[in-house]
């Protein structure tokens, strides 16, 4: 794909969100014939419209029609909200028609070295992280580092501005890797714990897409794996480059990565150890976010990202917004924002942050995920549960089920978030935190995490020290 001439080539785009619009940018920019498919309305596609006004674009709007393909299209490609079992998909690959997506598209065209990053906990973190350390080093190792893919702006609205000597840093979700079959340079897997079976169907699925990310390296490659994940350290035989691992657990012998003893970082790479000092940069709650820290090292290691840019990039972070985010001080009692807490598994992550006595506010849309594990925990931790939306019942169900314990003094079910937050208000009291960590999605009521997390912490600013 590396030599594709897009002139003349027909594609249809799936999709007129963020990843869709940046794809059919680039290829109507490259002479493709884009037809840009949304099963929203026109009329509802106004903001849409006016982002590709200047290009030559079809829209085909208020479904996903087959006539779409009846012109037999060159290929088909799918932005990351569009599932792969979507008819329009299905008729495609029927039809023998080639399926594809913006970051496949970005890698085979990519002139630099690429940095591939997902992971089903902290990979936004982590690569927000490297990025950070990465351009502590701009102008040195590398003339320009780019930051994007899941976080932030796809990346192919950039590949024509990109050089040889550039540093490409993505993210990349579970949506985007099931249709890879290139990988990165320096592919990394973090982590992966039950997450999006509302979408994959099975852990096999979600798995499989996630293994995709370092399937498809070459011997000149780098993986970076999680030791102490069971899948992603499951990799670790299969990988044809370089391995690098990170972990609270021992590196072992004769293997290269990182690894903490006695507090300190430690990096060991060609049987050379040597220590990172920034143990006591790290400004981030939580030991996952040690661990993320960890791993960013590693991987700006596995980059040739130099000691002293490492250093810079840990110095200062504080964190990606609605990730364990520090709102205020109300009435004593701290408040966080963790609305990216999508998943069970998240929000056990965050409540493990914490010592202090906690207002744990839960809920949204579930993904088909267990909820056990969560409701132990909340029975040893969490002092009072305000539960909301969607999911709230099945959530009520895993706490209730799993008894035996006087935590939590207090369930509270109300059916909104906003009538949530307005609860944990009435318990705050000083010394305790109130943690906003969901643990389902937004879309029973927002947009995504980021207009909840927004939203929370409005009306959590909103709170007046007169408010009754």
């Amino acid at each position: 794909m590396r030599t594709v001439d897009w002139q003349g080539k027909r594609v249809v785009v799936i999709g007129a969100a963020r990843q869709g619009i940046a794809l059919a940018r680039y290829l109507a920019r490259h002479q493709a014939r884009v037809v840009l498919n949304d099963k929203r309305p026109l009329e509802k596609l106004v903001a849409e419209r006016e982002m590709l006004a200047d290009y030559e674009i079809e829209w085909a709007a208020g479904g996903h029609f087959a006539e779409i393909l009846d012109t037999t299209p060159d290929l088909v490609c799918v932005s990351g909200g569009v599932p792969l079992d979507n008819p329009l998909v299905l008729l495609a690959q029927e039809r023998g028609i080639p399926v594809s997506n913006d970051t496949q598209i970005f890698m085979a065209a990519a002139p630099c070295k690429t940095v591939g990053i997902t992971g089903s906990a902290g990979k936004t973190t982590t690569t927000t992280l490297v990025g950070r350390m990465a351009r502590a080093e701009e102008g040195r190792k590398y003339r320009r580092v780019w930051i994007g893919g899941n976080i932030g702006d796809p990346l192919i609205n950039y590949l024509d501005e990109m050089d040889p000597s550039d540093l490409a840093i993505l993210e990349i979700s579970s949506f985007q890797a099931e249709l890879m079959s290139i990988s990165p340079d320096v592919a990394v897997i973090l982590n992966v714990t039950p997450n999006h079976l509302d979408r994959h169907g099975t852990m096999h699925n979600y798995l499989a897409a996630k293994a995709r990310v370092v399937g498809f390296q070459t011997s000149s490659g780098c993986a970076v794996l999680g030791r102490d994940d069971p899948f992603a350290w499951s990799l670790a035989n299969s990988v044809k480059g370089q391995l690098l691992s990170f972990g609270f657990s021992a590196l072992p012998a004769g293997q290269d990565g990182a690894y903490i003893e006695d507090n300190q970082f430690f990096i060991r790479q060609d049987g050379k150890t040597t220590r990172l000092p920034v143990e006591d940069l790290i400004e981030l709650r939580g030991a996952h976010n040690r661990l993320n820290t960890l791993a960013a090292c590693t991987i700006a290691m596995a980059a040739e990202i130099g000691q002293d840019a490492i250093i810079a990039g840990v110095t200062g972070f504080h964190g990606v917004p609605h990730r364990l985010e520090y709102i205020r001080t109300w009435r004593g009692t701290q408040w966080f924002n963790d609305s990216i807490a999508t998943a069970p598994e998240r929000t056990i992550a965050a409540i493990r942050a914490f010592d202090d006595p906690l207002i744990l506010l839960l809920g949204g849309r579930d993904k088909d995920l267990p909820w056990n594990e969560l409701a132990d925990l909340i029975h040893k931790r969490v002092d009072h549960v305000i539960i909301f939306g969607a999911a709230a019942e099945k959530i009520q169900a895993a706490i209730q089920a799993n008894g035996g314990s006087a935590r939590p003094y207090s369930l509270t079910r109300v059916e909104k978030c906003q009538q949530a937050v307005q609860a944990a208000a009435q318990l705050a009291q000083p010394g305790y935190v109130v943690l906003f960590s969901p643990g389902g999605t937004s879309y029973d009521e927002f947009k995504d995490f980021e207009e909840r997390g927004e939203r929370y912490k409005q009306w959590v600013l909103e709170f007046s020290e007169t408010q009754p």
